[in-house]
């Protein structure tokens, strides 16, 4: 069976790849991904992470729009039976989803038909899932509310971050969307369409909903650092000193915390630290919440590198007025 593989992110090239190197029935004659996008403080010109293994590899790469002439030329010259489809983030019109004989089935990341959406991972996180997993289905006109083909499940880690939950979501939807492609070759594939009812969505998280409110009990806040990293990152505005006028803030992002609910030395009790304020010692830099203070771990200060929490303190000489929010 020959296959059209779309896709644009790194959490796609763990799904190209196996598929490459299925062999048997199944062959990737094509890789469909998004333009090169300007990236870093140069804004340089980059192309995708699948479109850099879909080069490696020696394969076709498609950057054309799936609603251009171009695009089913392409299309008549590969003619492809079937597309798998891992992050392409393109919607696909049913003239492109008509034209392959066989059909489009995506790989998502999520326990459809819970978490439709641009960013079901993070949603799940921040929603305080413990369970999840892949889904592959097969593409028709709506949002993620095709026929049902195949799902695994895995846990969510108490301390996962959503880069590190996608990362393990890759590699278990990479098998699961070879076997499927192997059983549609087979012919002996069943599908079950999604149960209809209202279920979570999973919008595209913006930066400003990244922005971290402590006014929330400590788990919440866990919560939405873990959901917001790495992308869009987690943030809040220090203020160092207590007159706003006198500096202003900073943004500091928060790569990696959590809930201390340990004996440590210097440690504030519960509630004694208000939400935002800073208690920083030799070795910790704590923030508080409504509940338990959050100990911060990792940070990037605004125009610094990702460094250790205490170390970033311990050279920001954060006065004890300093506050978050």
């Amino acid at each position: 069976m020959r296959i059209l593989f779309a896709g644009t992110p790194q959490v796609a090239v763990g799904p190209l790849q196996a598929l490459i190197q299925a062999g048997g029935k199944l062959e990737v004659v094509g890789v469909l991904t998004r333009p090169d996008a300007p990236q870093g403080r140069g804004r340089k010109l980059t192309p995708s992470p699948v479109k850099q293994a879909a080069i490696q590899a020696g394969l076709p790469v498609i950057e054309d729009k799936p609603t251009s002439p171009e695009f089913f030329r392409t299309l008549e010259d590969l003619h492809p039976d079937a597309a798998a489809v891992v992050a392409y983030g393109n919607l696909l019109k049913p003239e492109a989803l008509d034209a392959l004989p066989l059909g489009w089935y995506n790989l998502h990341f999520s326990l459809l038909p819970q978490y439709r959406g641009a960013a079901p991972v993070q949603r799940a996180i921040w929603a305080g899932e413990t369970i999840t997993g892949v889904t592959v289905f097969k593409i028709g006109p709506g949002l993620d509310d095709g026929p049902i083909v195949a799902q695994s499940t895995v846990e969510i880690g108490p301390h996962e971050t959503a880069g590190e939950l996608l990362d393990r979501l890759s590699q278990d939807g990479a098998h699961l969307l070879c076997a499927v492609l192997q059983g549609i070759a087979d012919g002996r594939l069943a599908f079950r369409p999604q149960p209809a009812g209202s279920f979570e969505m999973a919008a595209k998280i913006h930066p400003d909903d990244a922005r971290i409110r402590f006014a929330v009990p400590a788990f919440a806040a866990d919560r939405q650092i873990r959901a917001c990293t790495p992308e869009p990152g987690a943030w809040c505005q220090l203020h160092t000193q207590e007159d706003s006028d006198k500096a202003a803030p900073i943004k500091l992002t928060i790569a990696q915390a959590h809930v201390d609910k340990s004996e440590t030395a210097g440690k504030p009790a519960a509630g004694a630290l208000k939400p935002g304020r800073l208690l920083v010692t030799k070795k910790h830099i704590w923030l508080g919440t409504l509940t338990d203070p959050l100990e911060l771990d990792q940070v990037k200060a605004q125009g610094k590198k990702q460094m250790k929490a205490a170390d970033w303190a311990r050279g920001a000489r954060l006065s004890a007025k300093a506050y978050c929010d």
